[in-house]
């Protein structure tokens, strides 16, 4: 891919950017409903085998990630619960919404970091620049995602939705 994403802590915030070969409208599509991030979301190797997305002020997106992938040793057949609770909506502009690790049930798993995310939608030369900014409670915070693999899971996804957007134009 020559198209990267840019990376950067800015203390106690994550910021990603990357400019997608779409319209705006197309991409934030491709954000907010479970029929098209069903096909991208989540890191090579891992489907979205649940993905329930009320796309509304107070609603909940709740999925499951889950490793498909035999080569990926100790994470095969694991399961990643998120949950996302949305406060604004400005099609197509912004998505803001809180970022939780859960459970099956939707509960929020206590002691993992949670995520105040904002994302941007801009258009970019007749392209997309997506810009996420995920403010955690801590720098420590954000270091234990980081630590996670979040970086390269965020990479991955996000080239995945790059490979997805032609499929829906």
């Amino acid at each position: 891919m020559t198209n990267k994403m840019v990376t950067r802590v800015e203390g106690q915030e994550l910021v990603l950017e990357r400019v997608f070969d779409a319209p705006r409208e197309l991409v934030f599509k491709a954000f907010s409903e479970a029929e098209h991030l069903k096909h991208w979301w989540g890191p090579r190797g891992w489907t979205l085998p649940v993905c329930n997305v009320d796309f509304r002020p107070g609603g909940v997106w709740h999925y499951c990630m889950k490793c498909v992938d035999e080569k990926q040793g100790d994470f095969y057949g694991m399961e990643s619960w998120g949950k996302a609770v949305y406060q604004e909506i400005s099609e197509p502009e912004t998505i803001v919404y809180t970022d939780y690790f859960s459970d099956a049930e939707g509960n929020v798993t206590e002691g993992m970091p949670s995520s105040h995310i904002t994302m941007t939608f801009v258009e970019h030369e007749g392209k997309t620049k997506v810009i996420s900014r995920g403010r955690f409670e801590s720098a420590e915070a954000l270091k234990t995602v980081m630590d996670m693999g979040m970086e390269q899971g965020i990479t991955e996804t996000w080239d995945r939705l790059e490979e997805y957007l032609p499929s829906i134009k």
